[in-house]
């Protein structure tokens, strides 16, 4: 494990009211992260597009026909910029087998890994399950040149199995890809319990397992197409916190951003040994966790 600080840029922002447009602004963020000396840049989950799971609709499956060409040119961003880029998109496996993916690109461009989404929800306004196959992929950190990356994707952020997983199979952070957000219609007092529990839980990931965690969200408001629902208003507050949950820098909930951090992996290393939460596990006792629930 290199112990050099690694730079770190979240690219929070909103939809651009189409694919090219939005495309167009975030590579342009990506190539400013990569002159302010970024070695790592992590886009939000789904990111070329509107957030499109507010209803349900097979017009949206179109979007994932074009996924070995979004491939394509997100290595082409990540190479031309010199940096290891995790993106997510929408892939299409087969006809009817969709899956919410993480493509993590290296600095020279090639596919380092990937990870599909495995913990689907379906809210109303989160309607993922309609279009979403859970992934299969596992819980398996990707090896790329800043180091095990442990990805994870938005509804993934509640589980501390996953992270735990991630963990234990050498992940050196964890790093959540998000589009979360909320109605207009809930009080003041509900928004703030909402967003301080997803602050929490995932703070709570990187102090049980003694890793950073880097969390990018989305920021503005999308419109539900249905009117169903009014629509979402993505509350940004991307992240990251260090190995004993300390945030090292943070996002408002409205501004488009580059959210910039050092990671020191010699801390991490330091708090890992200070705090030896892997060595104390009573790993005989855990079975119970491969149960639904304990009747």
């Amino acid at each position: 494990m290199r112990h050099s600080p690694l730079r770190c840029a979240l690219i929070q922002q909103r939809f651009h009211g189409d694919k090219e447009s939005t495309r167009t602004h975030t590579r342009a963020a990506i190539d400013e992260a990569a002159r302010n000396g970024a070695q790592l840049v992590i886009l939000q989950e789904l990111h070329q597009s509107e957030y499109f799971c507010q209803h349900e609709d097979t017009r949206y499956f179109d979007y994932a026909e074009s996924f070995d060409d979004d491939c394509a040119y997100w290595s082409a961003a990540a190479r031309e910029a010199g940096v290891v880029l995790v993106s997510s998109l929408f892939e299409k496996r087969a006809p009817g087998l969709y899956h919410n993916t993480a493509v993590v690109f290296d600095s020279d461009g090639s596919i380092a890994g990937k990870y599909r989404k495995m913990h689907i929800p379906d809210d109303p306004g989160f309607y993922e399950k309609f279009y979403f196959t859970p992934g299969d992929l596992g819980f398996v950190p990707i090896d790329t040149s800043v180091g095990r990356l442990g990805v994870l994707v938005c509804w993934d952020q509640w589980y501390p199995e996953a992270a735990r997983i991630m963990a234990l199979r050498g992940a050196q952070m964890l790093i959540y890809p998000t589009a979360i957000g909320w109605f207009d219609e809930d009080s003041e007092e509900e928004k703030a319990r909402q967003l301080e529990s997803w602050v929490t839980i995932q703070r709570a990931h990187a102090v049980a397992n003694g890793i950073p965690v880097l969390s990018c969200n989305r920021v503005g408001f999308e419109p539900d197409p249905s009117g169903t629902l009014k629509g979402i208003r993505f509350w940004g507050h991307s992240f990251v916190c260090g190995p004993q949950g300390e945030f090292i820098d943070r996002a408002g909930s409205e501004e488009e951003t580059i959210l910039y951090a050092e990671i020191d992996r010699r801390r991490t290393r330091e708090v890992r040994d200070i705090w030896p939460f892997l060595r104390d596990r009573r790993i005989e006792n855990y079975e119970d966790l491969l149960k639904r629930y304990c009747d």
